[in-house]
């Protein structure tokens, strides 16, 4: 046999598989080779963890550190040893703030004009990371970091949410290793609607007896963090906590709840002043600075406390409880983790920030809600038996039956002492608490008043950790950062701001910072905005906007606008709307498909929440259950929804039932008895005038029940998509959940079949504020 030719290797440098440059050489024996492998990536020496923990929609004044009655010894401690900065602004709504932060561009240029529940086709409103923005974790990840995500996302647009979707926008693709928690902006945290682990739905039944979702994710970041120091002592982490407290629907533990039982009976006039009290007992503001009187903007006013009747003054206090023992559970769970990186010895080596996405809230309303779902659609031109208020029992706030916010003197008082709320560029939508604390960092405790925004955390913490953000990403050139590293405040306590201007716009409220001068307006629906009227503050003595000097200057007022002007058109701003609704309602023709017939089988996980909504919103529906029947078969055959509303159809005591939840008060009808063997059970809804249904119930063609003109399920309702042949997670009806809990189908389900019907002749005009007051409040 002759020999066979000699043949050379790969040289250096030749490119062989995957992509890599390989260094070694390849001969024809080992002997006459040499080995090459690639350097893995590794954090610089020396690098600290990294932990972020964002609430949502918590006020400035809502923790110790900042003035809180709360009981918050974890932050208290953090606090003390660290920073607070009292200067610190975000944006004024979750999805824009989440972006910022994690992006470090305007929340504009990173495609967040608003919260990611819209695609109008414009670039400020794409609700998707654009591929030349490197986020913070994929940096971190680059840089040999390991990178945690827990909690609540919202940079997926709702179209997206779906497992038919693409996932590029789903937090594992945009650089966390690890993901568990929610990509909606709320659930309950008592039956969440639908968790996600890295890239799957979290297919669960029922959840354990007593379990709340903040103390879940807490559990899921240290199983994390052990996970990773099992295997690997040394690797520094990024864990971005995002809770999906302390946003509606308020509920906590009934523990906690009566910690802070009669706490509250002196109403948030009271509760205002003496949390202002303490702040500048505290040295939080400058001698001289003035409390607002109570906000009485329209549609933003607050009422006196003492006037209110007593039985309105109590039900009011018991919302407030539950929103502090939200707020108080935060920090416990906080105290666990930061017990555990103790533990392992790396507290001082741990770079923590606790802040939140923007101010406490207004949409309760003057007066709360016991159906929160219901308060999304309350402002748009409802029938007149359209209450946003559904009575419950008052022992029951704060629990898994119901789904409540506070009406919006407490979100006065958790902003304590600035002005209006969350959605808008007054301070008290943007200016929240925020805290760092490295112990073994080059810290030198204290305040920090020096102004400084969302998009500087980015390059802060990359400074910190001794990493640089790239020039060029995914083969192009990276997007400019807009954000500016305040990395020399932590050791100079009078380092000036590296963030001189900024503007700022949600939903047509606007606002310009410019070197200590705040330039902003309030819009007001239905009025050009042309004609919102700037108000003028300036911010160095005057922290909390309660002196407006625009008529004085009127040349600063006509410079600032301009500026504003110009940095809209520079960050993606326009266009405004224009009384049409359509940046909120807009959507692209591809989603026409979701309203096409969908058959489901048994074993289909649970239909996501928008991709269930477009078969039955403001239309006809029928749905069409095929089963095999069995003597003594019980069941659910498909339910959708939850305590906020739903409707369900099952089999009880061998009758045909169906429940309809119509935003908290329960509707049940009984049918006729199922007879055994194979049957066809179908449900019809007829939309009617004034946003009702008509549903029909029938067995084999055969109508067998009937429930006549309920509300119909509009804005966020329901809020659970659709399970076949079991009611999962939070419950349609309660009473049924107390009898069998999920209540799975005994028989032999053979499929369901959804055929969405016409839409429902109503005036596009009403439709359009119907599903614009849903999107404003869906924050």
């Amino acid at each position: 046999m002759s020999p066979l030719p000699a043949a050379s290797g790969p040289s250096p440098g030749r490119d062989t598989s995957h992509g890599r440059r390989f260094a070694g050489h390849v001969g024809r024996t080992v002997a006459d080779s040499t080995p090459w492998w690639p350097e893995p990536a590794r954090a610089p020496e020396g690098a600290p963890n990294i932990v972020v923990v964002l609430l949502d929609d918590m006020g400035f004044a809502d923790v110790g550190p900042f003035g809180s009655e709360i009981e918050t010894p974890t932050l208290d401690r953090l606090a003390a040893s660290g920073l607070r900065f009292t200067n610190y602004h975000t944006t004024p709504l979750c999805s824009p703030s989440r972006a910022s932060l994690l992006t470090g561009l305007n929340h504009h240029r990173a495609g967040y004009a608003f919260v990611a529940n819209a695609d109008p086709g414009f670039p400020g409103h794409t609700f998707e990371i654009a591929e030349d923005v490197p986020t913070l974790p994929e940096v971190l990840r680059e840089a040999g970091y390991a990178t945690f995500a827990v909690g609540k996302w919202h940079l997926t647009k709702d179209a997206t949410m779906n497992d038919g979707a693409p996932r590029s926008s789903w937090p594992t693709q945009r650089g966390f290793d690890r993901f568990y928690g929610i990509l909606e902006g709320l659930t309950s945290l008592h039956h969440p609607h639908r968790l996600i682990r890295d890239n799957s739905p979290v297919e669960t039944d029922a959840y354990p007896e007593g379990y709340y979702l903040t103390d879940d994710l807490t559990d899921q970041a240290i199983g994390m963090i052990k996970s990773l120091r099992a295997h690997d002592a040394r690797k520094p982490y990024f864990l971005y906590l995002a809770h999906p407290a302390v946003h509606g629907p308020l509920q906590a533990k009934s523990s906690d709840i009566a910690k802070y039982r009669g706490k509250y009976a002196e109403g948030w006039d009271a509760l205002r002043e003496e949390r202002f009290a303490r702040q500048l007992g505290t040295g939080l503001f400058p001698e001289g600075t003035v409390l607002p009187p109570r906000d009485s903007e329209q549609f933003q006013d607050v009422p006196a406390w003492d006037p209110l009747p007593e039985e309105e003054r109590e039900l009011f206090a018991r919302y407030q409880e539950v929103y502090a023992a939200m707020v108080d559970n935060v920090d416990q769970n906080l105290g666990r983790l930061l017990t555990v990186i103790e533990q392992y010895g790396e507290l001082d080596d741990t770079i923590v920030i606790f802040t939140s996405d923007n101010g406490g809230t207004g949409e309760g309303g003057v007066r709360g809600t016991r159906s929160y779902f219901k308060q999304f659609v309350n402002r748009a031109k409802l029938p007149a038996d359209w209450t946003p208020d559904v009575p419950r029992d008052p022992e029951l706030i704060g629990g898994p039956q119901t789904m409540v916010h506070y009406p919006r003197g407490w979100g006065m008082a958790s902003n304590t002492p600035f002005r209006l709320y969350k959605g808008t560029t007054h301070a008290g939508g943007v200016r929240v608490p925020f805290v760092l604390s490295w112990p073994g960092g080059p810290v030198e405790p204290g305040l920090r008043d020096r102004y400084q925004y969302v998009t500087d955390v980015l390059p802060t913490l990359l400074e910190l950790a001794g990493v640089t953000r790239p020039d060029t990403w995914r083969g192009g050139e990276a997007a400019s950062l807009d954000g500016s590293s305040f990395a020399d405040a932590l050791a100079d306590p009078a380092a000036p701001s590296t963030h001189p201007e900024q503007y700022a716009e949600m939903t047509g409220n606007r606002a310009f910072y410019r070197d200590g001068w705040k330039l902003v307006t309030l819009h007001r629906p239905g009025r050009p905005y042309d004609e919102d009227p700037w108000e003028l503050y300036d911010l160095r003595t005057d922290p909390t906007e309660a002196r407006d000097l625009a008529a004085e200057r009127p040349e600063l007022v006509a410079e600032l606008a301009a500026a504003w002007e110009r940095a809209a058109w520079d960050n993606q701003v326009f266009p405004f709307d224009d009384g049409t609704g359509y940046l909120w309602t807009a959507r692209p023709p591809a989603e026409d498909a979701f309203r096409e017939p969908v058959v489901l089988l048994p074993g289909t996980p649970t239909l996501e929440r928008y991709r269930a909504a477009q078969l039955i919103a403001f239309r006809d529906f029928r749905v069409e259950v095929r089963l095999t029947h069995g003597r003594g078969d019980q069941g659910v055959l498909l339910a959708h929804g939850d305590q906020g509303g739903g409707y369900a159809l099952f089999i009880e005591d061998g009758r045909l039932r169906f429940a309809y939840n119509e935003y908290g008060v329960l509707w049940e009808t009984a049918g006729a008895v199922v007879r055994p063997g194979t049957r066809v059970v179908s449900l019809t809804a007829k939309a009617l005038p004034g946003y009702r249904w008509d549903f029909t119930v029938e067995q084999d063609g055969a109508r067998t029940a009937r429930l006549e003109s309920v509300q119909m399920l509009i804005g966020l309702a329901p809020m659970e998509g659709i399970d076949i042949g079991v009611d999962r997670r939070s419950p349609v009806s309660w009473a049924l959940y107390e009898r069998h809990g999920a209540f799975p189908y005994s028989g032999d389900l053979i499929s369901v079949t959804y055929r969405p019907g016409e839409p429902a002749d109503y005036d596009p005009k009403e439709v359009l504020a119907a599903l614009r007051a849903a999107a404003e409040a869906y924050d």
